[in-house]
């Protein structure tokens, strides 16, 4: 008579779901960003042949830096929606971040000169967002939704609290040279988008706490009831994309020359709509920094060409909206057929 082997819960659940994640790594590049990738390319040539000029040289410059921003809060959310959470706090934190280091860098309305610690000093604030979040979230249990969107409202004040009498020059050549000087035509803001993309996509794909994020959103519950840890994981994720909106941050605020409170409006629910365009499920477990800082590019093109052809701001809120809705209709049907109950 052979002995039976017994398996820990938390075996069982790294066998459950380890084949999912197998997949999510090992998805051909076509199935990963093949949609994203023809729906640029669609797009493109659409413009280009009504407009004439959309695929000019000096055009395409326009469209990369103006998605060079959104697509490191597009990456930087998705770490949050990946794990079918959402934050909403974005914006709150971007404004906190730029009138922090707009005040203790070298600036027009005081004498700090703090530099590089400055910067520093403002992303620290950055995450200490995301960690407030992680916190209530994980620990309080309480919905991401309404945390996030608490802090998004505290950021906003408080940015606008720290606000001075007259705009806040920034005069710290480090910050202004991001934006001031280039390489190869482009300004350095997106060569520290690709980094900070490329970064945040080898975190996903190749460590452990990338492959959590992924495990929270595929089947949070089953990891829960196998006795395996995630309220670290969570608490990380939020800090991820509250670090990432801080650079955001920054990087408008180098570009301005100066600290602005509302420095982070309009950025939330693009970057949100970035991710679901790219393939970032919002029921979570699927998706990508680099999906997602792909979905900001196609956000851009759209936005480009339709001004482009004539489009008015309605009209192109309109047509945003749809692609936004169809890509969305078309991402998730399997999953809400699996589901079978939608709230």
């Amino acid at each position: 008579m052979t002995p039976s082997r017994t398996r820990s819960p938390a075996s069982r659940a790294a066998q459950r779901w380890s084949p999912l994640l197998a997949g999510l790594r090992g998805r051909p590049f076509w199935a990963q960003f093949g949609g994203s990738v023809a729906a640029l390319i669609v797009l493109s040539a659409g413009f280009q042949l009504i407009s004439g000029s959309f695929l000019t040289l000096g055009n395409l410059r326009s469209v990369v830096e103006a998605a060079a921003v959104p697509a490191i809060i597009a990456a930087g959310i998705s770490f949050v929606v990946i794990m079918g959470a959402i934050d909403l706090s974005v914006e709150g934190v971007m404004a906190t971040a730029s009138m922090v280091a707009a005040l203790l860098v070298a600036n027009g309305v005081n004498t700090n000169h703090l530099g590089v610690l400055g910067i520093l000093l403002a992303l620290a604030v950055s995450l200490a967002f995301g960690l407030a979040n992680g916190i209530l979230n994980a620990l309080m249990r309480m919905p991401s939704l309404i945390v996030t969107l608490g802090m998004w409202f505290i950021g906003l004040g408080t940015a606008a609290v720290l606000f001075p009498q007259r705009v806040p020059q920034i005069r710290d050549d480090l910050l202004l040279g991001v934006a001031r000087h280039g390489l190869l035509g482009f300004s350095l803001v997106v060569y520290v988008a690709l980094v900070f993309v490329a970064s945040a996509q080898a975190v996903l794909s190749h460590t452990t706490f990338g492959r959590m994020v992924y495990a929270i959103g595929g089947d949070e519950a089953l990891l829960a009831s196998s006795g395996l840890r995630t309220r670290g994981i969570k608490i990380a994720a939020f800090c991820v994309s509250s670090l990432f909106a801080g650079v955001g941050g920054l990087l408008l605020s180098a570009q301005l020359g100066s600290g602005n409170a509302n420095i982070g409006n309009g950025h939330l629910f693009p970057a949100i709509s970035a991710s679901v365009l790219g393939g970032t499920l919002l029921t979570g477990g699927r998706g990508g920094a680099v999906q997602s800082a792909l979905g900001a590019l196609i956000l851009e093109v759209l936005n480009n060409g339709l001004i482009q052809i004539g489009a008015g701001p309605y009209t192109r809120n309109i047509i945003s909206g749809a692609v936004i809705l169809t890509a969305f209709a078309a991402s998730g049907v399997h999953r809400r057929q699996l589901l079978r109950v939608v709230k």
